[in-house]
């Protein structure tokens, strides 16, 4: 598997912005800009149009700013989604139905978190009772009967037709 390294002009002005922002520099630059304004404010006679300039200019900086970061945001968020669907499909005995659950409605997420948290309580009981809770222990009865439902398909392709 091969990383494309080509991507558009907006996304590599995305991430570079993004990483400048993010940089120390550049809240260093940030206060220098309000400095400068604050020392101008006695030469403008601290007028409206002073007042202004740094209202426009940080709306204008903090409207562009969302959509840079929310790009940024979103790319890094696909890709530990996908780095995660990779770890849960490569790990034996995992449960295969947590791929992709970002695409679930919220519904079917808060069943899920019920069982996970069903889970979560055994696991704390059994501790508390000196028990060991790394075992791998089924989560949900709906996970149950599609495990059932491919032991059984399974099973049925190795029977021999006659």
């Amino acid at each position: 598997m091969s990383a494309a390294k080509s991507r558009s002009w907006f996304t590599a002005f995305a991430k570079r912005t993004s990483h400048a922002a993010g940089h120390p520099s550049a809240f260093y630059v940030a206060v220098g800009f309000i400095l400068v304004w604050a020392i101008s404010g006695p030469f403008f006679h601290f007028s409206d149009t002073w007042q202004l300039v740094i209202n426009t200019s940080t709306t204008v900086v903090t409207f562009l700013m969302v959509f840079l970061i929310q790009n940024t945001q979103n790319r890094d968020s696909q890709a530990i989604q996908v780095k995660l669907d990779e770890l849960i499909r490569s790990i034996d005995g995992a449960h295969l139905a947590l791929l992709d659950l970002e695409e679930l409605e919220e519904a079917e997420l808060e069943r899920i978190r019920r069982d996970y948290r069903e889970l979560a309580r055994q696991a704390r009981r059994d501790l508390r009772a000196g028990k060991s809770d790394t075992d791998v222990r089924e989560v949900g009865i709906s996970h149950r009967r599609a495990q059932n439902a491919r032991h059984r398909a399974k099973r049925d392709e190795n029977v021999p037709r006659s």
